[in-house]
């Protein structure tokens, strides 16, 4: 007796066959594919870690940000009211200057008590604005240096290093690392070119 078991089993097409293939292998993948608990817990901690850094890197940044801030603030808040009140020491020193030593050896007694008052109060202020950070430059024999000093005018003189400050017509000063003003000066022309090396020291 032929055997036909199978006589009425249907034959699966190419595309059925495909399709099964296709579904056991996206499971395979799906198996594989799951992530392992512990690779994810590291992950997250990694992750985690990174941005506490980062977190922690921008809060020192913003730190030192207001702590400079701060600094600038308390150094530099009277530079205004300070260069306001070297016009005041400016106008003292004129009125000293423009006295003639004649009339200062010949006068008498209130007078010269008038000059000493006038001296000491120049004296007081700028002692005053030294105190607050105000320093005076002193630029007579450095190179010239425009981050400090504006030059007016030039003087020929053969002996003295060219661009060398030889004349002070306005005194100029700085608040802590700042230029409050500018020292007003004359430099030398014609000398000897100034070493390349030499560095202008800013007081």
């Amino acid at each position: 007796m032929t055997d036909d078991t199978n006589k009425y089993e249907p034959e699966m097409t190419e595309a059925e066959e495909a399709a099964i293939a296709a579904e056991a292998m996206a499971a395979d993948e799906a198996a594989v594919a799951e992530p392992d608990p512990l690779e994810v817990a590291k992950a997250e901690t990694a992750d985690m870690r990174d941005r506490y850094l980062r977190l922690a890197a921008d809060m020192d940044n913003l730190r030192r940000r207001t702590e400079r801030e701060v600094k600038d603030a308390k150094s530099y808040s009277v530079a205004g009211f300070a260069r306001d009140m070297l016009a005041v020491s400016d106008n003292l020193r004129r009125a000293l200057d423009a006295i003639p030593t004649e009339a200062r050896e010949a006068g008498d007694a209130g007078f010269n008590a008038l000059i000493e008052g006038v001296e000491m109060t120049e004296r007081a202020m700028l002692s005053t604005l030294e105190r607050h950070g105000v320093k005076k430059l002193e630029p007579v024999g450095q190179k010239f240096d425009p981050n400090f000093h504006q030059a007016m005018f030039e003087v020929p003189n053969a002996e003295v290093a060219n661009n060398t400050v030889v004349q002070v017509v306005q005194a100029g000063y700085t608040i802590g690392e700042r230029v409050l003003r500018p020292a007003m000066v004359g430099v030398a022309k014609g000398g000897p070119k100034a070493v390349a090396t030499e560095e202008t020291p800013a007081a």
